[in-house]
């Protein structure tokens, strides 16, 4: 006859078992998978007009369409962030990959990274990048992108994105100006060029769709 197990111990090896799997599909998906794709043009920039307003922690935010943008790209990293103005205005950075670098994102080993709203780069060894060329195609076929969404629809799907996904966004190239009540000011800049480098080169993107295509 096999050992009884008492409910008490059921109830303990259930919960540690629903415990263990949660905590593995947080890790899963926050960490996301390094792919590649292939056939991911570049992004399409077309002339716009208009603005937008938002309010974030006490600040009126004018937002100001430069450029109306469309990407489909692969997500190489992401990044949130939750400071008073910016955090709360663009809640999280994507960097994305689209042509060849998207293309042999999973054989070379960029070991991308994000930081204080930046992204980075490094290959192990330069020859790495024969397939793509040289440094500056990387840098033409990638971006960090802080997102601004317009809606909290568009937050729900931008905030599910992880490493690996292939999406589709919609919107605006913009800039930010904001104050408060007591005169304290925040601006914030889109860069409108994908082959810039260096501070101010980021996409700040007004997403007024977003899809994630697995």
């Amino acid at each position: 006859m096999g050992r009884r197990i008492k409910p008490g111990k059921i109830i303990f090896l259930t919960l540690l078992t629903v415990v263990v799997g949660v905590l593995v599909y947080r890790f899963i998906e926050g960490r996301g998978v390094r792919r590649g794709i292939k056939g991911l043009g570049e992004p399409v920039q077309t002339e716009a007009e208009g603005s937008a307003k938002k309010f974030v922690n006490g600040y009126e935010a004018d937002i100001t369409f430069k450029a109306g943008y469309e990407i489909e790209a692969l997500v190489v990293h992401t990044k949130r962030y939750d400071s008073k103005v910016s955090g709360a205005l663009a809640p999280v950075d994507l960097a994305l990959a689209w042509g060849k670098t998207a293309e042999y994102n999973d054989r070379i080993d960029f070991h991308w990274s994000q930081s204080g709203r930046w992204y980075s780069w490094h290959v192990d060894d330069l020859d790495d990048l024969i397939p793509v060329g040289d440094v500056e195609n990387v840098e033409c076929s990638s971006a960090n992108n802080h997102i601004i969404p317009a809606d909290e629809s568009v937050k729900r799907t931008v905030l599910k994105i992880r490493r690996g996904d292939r999406v589709k966004l919609q919107g605006y190239l913009v800039d930010v100006d904001a104050a408060d009540s007591k005169g304290n000011t925040f601006t914030w800049n889109s860069s409108t060029t994908r082959t810039d480098t260096g501070d101010g080169s980021c996409e700040l993107i007004y997403v007024t769709k977003a899809e994630i295509i697995k």
